[in-house]
């Protein structure tokens, strides 16, 4: 008999359940802890800019091509591509379920490489990027002024493009940062047409001029060999690179002829401005800097939105005088709350389940048996989980908390049925032991293979709907399967040791008062199936009313993909007629900012006027309020 040997042995019983919970102790901090499992497919981001067109001239001229070599790339699902009126393009390429990520953007970059040449010359110096980006964004971070408002948005925003995006992108876990709000600083010429007109220039002689005499050039070195004239020192030569300055760029000369000189501040006005005015940012009614902070896939959102944090806060001893950052909106807040709310329940659960079977067997060394042995089977589930490539969620652990019940279950038959032995006073613990063993070994490993045979087909799912269910079926199943394991090793050992005989007439009141109840209840169980034997069309009738009860409700009960809860936060998107301006639409988002502030429970809001989060990308029609 299997068990015999553990029996004999239950030392050997316990260095393997302390091996099993060593495992899972060991695995529990490297799981990747989320609301949900990682369900969306991988997703590779190919973002590119091109400055001044329009969205139809981006969508023609850098969209076209890029999605022609891209499209069908290995194990693509689908690609969605949206250009803004600020000159941006954005093409999201979708692949399968289980595709290496790192493998899928080498290829994005490959097909990618293929359209370059066919781009618009001024889309390639902008550079095009190709990431691996997760479209779950973790924290959002504000950057405020103080009272005094000397600090605007485009301020803010080219200060956490310089010291804030670099730094929070190399936070392990971090996917990527975006900066939304007034943009980086750049040096503006505004062209007077009529004067263009006058003079008989383009815009496009304008460029040339500014690229030409806008560089870098490397002046060489006097004194070097092999010149030989006795020099007694090299110098390296050194020259003017990039302008810097408004009155630099305006002194650029763009025409000299008949000896006569045209320069750009003859032309129009030069001055440093942001590099875009497609959107602007408010945090509760002031300007701000906004940063998305994204995770990779399968990264921790706790730890991520916990480094993150960190980082911010060591960033912050550096900020300017009047400069704060706020948290704006952090989705791992609810990932905390609602795992620490299965939690609660876990705890709850194996409470209940202790006082059920100190009620039952009335004896305090059989509560302690199951006791010991239900966390064994769950902690090492959470070694199974790290190969299976899980994460801690709210499915996973529903699942475990599902499982005490069977996990208890399969220790509570071993217990009980040594229990009942040594009662009876004819056997010794261990002889007790085997003879349950003998019993129960074939009723147990079936038990087993039963609910394997129902949770595991779920692995099998394929699909979005797959991925969700299996890792909350699998975990099921797998400490099922320990649960068993544990039944025919540790629990009968641990009976052998521990077990002793239940007092026959016992003095506790509580036992008595339950003995009692569950003594009327059973012959109240025994009259009913009495009656129902005697009537069997009335329990028919009965069972039939009760099913068709029940598949009416099942069809009339609302459904969801997942569950809808309360997250701490809403989003709402705006849309103005097509066309309409960006201040039309500020003006709309300052109106939805003080309507909502007044709630009471409202903490912050967030605005982006220009950019929506509802697939509509950069338009000066539309605006997202958080």
């Amino acid at each position: 008999m299997f068990s015999r040997f553990f029996i004999n042995r239950p030392i050997f019983a316990t260095v393997l359940a302390v091996l099993m919970v060593l495992a899972g102790l060991l695995t529990i901090h490297t799981l990747p802890v989320a609301q949900l499992p990682e369900i969306t497919p991988p997703t590779v981001v190919v973002s590119a800019m091109y400055p001044g067109a329009s969205a139809s001239t981006v969508a023609r001229s850098v969209g076209v091509p890029i999605e022609e070599q891209v499209n069908g790339v290995e194990n693509m699902m689908y690609m969605s591509s949206s250009a803004g009126s600020d000159g941006s393009y954005m093409l999201t390429v979708t692949f399968e379920q289980g595709t290496d990520i790192d493998q899928a953007a080498i290829n994005v970059q490959n097909r990618l490489n293929l359209a370059t040449p066919k781009l618009p010359s001024v889309v390639t110096q902008q550079g095009i990027s190709v990431n691996k980006e997760s479209t779950n964004i973790v924290l959002f971070c504000a950057l405020t002024g103080d009272s005094t408002n000397r600090y605007d948005a485009l301020y803010l925003t080219n200060y956490a493009n310089l010291h804030l995006t670099d730094p929070l992108s190399r936070v392990k876990g971090v996917g990527g940062v975006t900066a939304f709000g007034g943009g980086n600083y750049s040096m503006r010429v505004w062209l007077d047409p009529e004067l263009m007109r006058a003079r008989g220039l383009t815009p496009a002689d304008v460029q040339e001029a500014i690229r030409s005499q806008n560089m870098e050039v490397s002046g060489g070195s006097v004194g070097t060999q092999p010149n030989n004239s006795g020099n007694a020192f090299e110098f390296t030569v050194t020259s003017q690179g990039n302008l810097s300055t408004a009155a630099e760029f305006a002194n650029i000369i763009v025409r000299a002829d008949n000896g006569g000189i045209l320069r750009l501040g003859d032309l129009g006005r030069v001055d440093l401005g942001s590099i875009s005015y497609a959107a602007t940012t408010e945090v509760s009614g002031r300007e701000a800097a906004l940063l998305g902070i994204k995770q990779l896939p399968g990264a921790n959102a706790l730890q991520v939105s916990k480094a993150a944090r960190e980082e911010l806060e060591r960033l912050s001893q550096y900020f300017p005088p009047g400069v704060k950052y706020t948290v704006v909106l952090d989705s791992a807040d609810f990932v905390d709350a609602s795992i620490h709310d299965v939690m609660v329940t876990f705890v709850e659960t194996a409470l209940i389940v202790m006082i059920v079977i100190l009620l039952f067997l009335q004896n305090w060394r059989a509560v302690v048996i199951p006791m010991l042995t239900i966390p064994v089977s769950l902690i090492a589930t959470f070694a199974v989980m790290k190969l299976l490539g899980f994460s801690i969620n709210t499915l996973t652990l529903f699942g475990l908390v599902l499982a005490i019940a069977i996990v208890v279950d399969d220790a509570i038959v071993v217990v009980e049925d040594c229990s009942r032995l040594v009662d009876q006073g004819r056997l010794s613990r261990r002889q007790a032991a085997e003879k349950a063993m003998q019993e129960l070994t074939g009723p147990v490993v079936g038990e087993v293979l039963v609910l394997l045979s129902v949770f595991i087909p779920t692995a099998f799912i394929s699909g979005i709907t797959g991925q969700l269910y299996k890792q909350f079926a699998l975990t099921i199943a797998v400490s099922t399967a320990f649960s068993g394991f544990n039944a025919l090793t540790l629990t009968p050992a641990l009976c052998a040791l521990f077990l002793t005989p239940r007092k026959k007439d016992t003095t506790n009141i509580i036992y008595r008062a339950f003995n009692k109840g569950y003594t009327a209840s059973e012959n109240f169980y025994k009259k009913g199936i009495t009656k129902m034997l005697a009537h069997p069309a009335v329990s028919l009738c009965s069972f039939l009313a009760v099913a068709a009860i029940g598949f009416v409700a099942f069809l009339k009960w609302p459904t969801s993909y997942v569950p809808k809860e309360d997250q701490g936060y809403f989003m709402t998107s705006v849309q103005l007629p097509q066309g309409a301006s960006l201040e039309r639409t500020q003006n709309v988002m300052d109106k939805l900012t003080d309507m909502v502030m007044k709630l009471p429970e409202v903490e912050n809001v967030m605005t982006i006027s220009g950019y929506s989060f509802m697939g509509g990308g950069a338009s000066s029609n539309m605006g997202s309020l958080f």
